[in-house]
């Protein structure tokens, strides 16, 4: 369904755009808010545990989305998903590089990732159509179903990860990587926002242009739904690209975000380049998060993994809520 969430809730539940944009963009901001105080229980309790939790909110996201009822339905089920969003958050990349460290492959992170990410959207693609195939043959309530129990499937993929930090007795500070290293100069916050801001920017204007194209258009649930099947696939080439790239810092993800700038500047001069311009802030995102996720995990200390991970999401958060707003003030006029 995550191509017609928001037609379900448009042109289905009967909730204006500039309603959802506000909902959605009070998800982001709670998501925000969520990050910080989550990602410290990751790193206390265990990425694993943290996982679980949030998978389990994810399950009643999903069960919000489907049965909830106008404003008060969609707000409860975006704060759902919000609140789940936060406890993976950081999680996963923390414990993914712990995983390489305890295996002796810290370096091959990026691409670890970069692939997983890549895999990830490609697997949403095949979602994202499935998902409108079920809608047209059976209805809004059988995609919602199977939504539901991928959510499950989530779950219990959760349950069954190992935590290698659970199975080490006291962590070797000495080994973990705590300055910037690979080139990267300047004070340790100064390079932590070199690094996370351009990927946020790039985040928000993605959002922002999307958000246009889906609810600005006149479209049908399956050209909506290839519209954001389209999205994820380029998102997925960028992740692939970042495969082959080497370890970059903060000048990389500052070339990308003026790519971006101007991506964006010529979907909004022209308004029918929107969906392009979408497209094209997806790909750069792809590039730019699996660069930055490794920049900041060689950056991180262990005791700090899954937080570094949440505050650069934070950020993505947050200008994704500035961007919805502009974007729903911008619909409604």
């Amino acid at each position: 369904m995550h191509g017609l969430y928001l037609f379900w809730w448009v042109q289905v539940r009967h909730v204006s755009p500039a309603a959802v944009a506000t909902i959605l963009a009070a998800g982001d901001l709670a998501v925000t808010l969520f990050e910080i105080p989550t990602g410290w229980f990751a790193d206390r309790f265990g990425h694993r545990r943290s996982l679980i939790v949030g998978s389990a909110i994810q399950v009643a996201g999903m069960l919000c989305c489907w049965l909830g009822q106008g404003v008060p339905g969609v707000l409860g089920a975006t704060l759902l998903v919000a609140f789940g969003d936060g406890f993976r958050s950081g999680a996963d990349q923390a414990l993914l590089y712990q995983s390489c460290t305890r295996l002796g492959r810290s370096g091959d992170f990026q691409k670890i990732d970069a692939k997983a990410r890549a895999i990830q959207l490609a697997a949403m693609v095949a979602l994202v159509i499935t998902g409108g195939a079920i809608v047209e043959a059976w209805g809004f309530h059988a995609g919602w179903f199977a939504e539901t129990l991928l959510s499950a499937v989530g779950l219990g993929l959760a349950f069954a990860m190992v935590d290698p930090a659970a199975h080490v007795a006291a962590l070797d500070e000495r080994t973990a990587p705590v300055s910037s290293g690979g080139g990267w100069s300047g004070p340790y916050w100064w390079v932590f926002l070199t690094l996370t801001a351009p990927a946020a920017l790039l985040s928000g204007a993605e959002t922002a242009t999307s958000f246009w194209a889906q609810t600005g258009a006149h479209a049908g649930p399956r050209e909506l739904t290839v519209f954001v099947a389209v999205l994820a696939l380029a998102e997925a080439a960028g992740s692939m690209l970042a495969l082959r790239l080497p370890a970059l810092g903060a000048r990389a993800q500052l070339v990308l975000a003026g790519i971006g700038s101007l991506v964006l500047t010529a979907a909004i001069a022209h308004s029918r380049a929107l969906q392009a311009g979408a497209v094209g802030l997806a790909l750069l995102q792809g590039v730019a998060h699996p660069l930055r996720a490794a920049a900041i995990q060689r950056l991180a200390a262990d005791r700090m993994r899954a937080q570094a991970a949440s505050i650069a999401s934070a950020c993505d958060k947050a200008c994704a809520t500035i961007a919805l707003m502009l974007a729903g003030r911008g619909y409604s006029r």
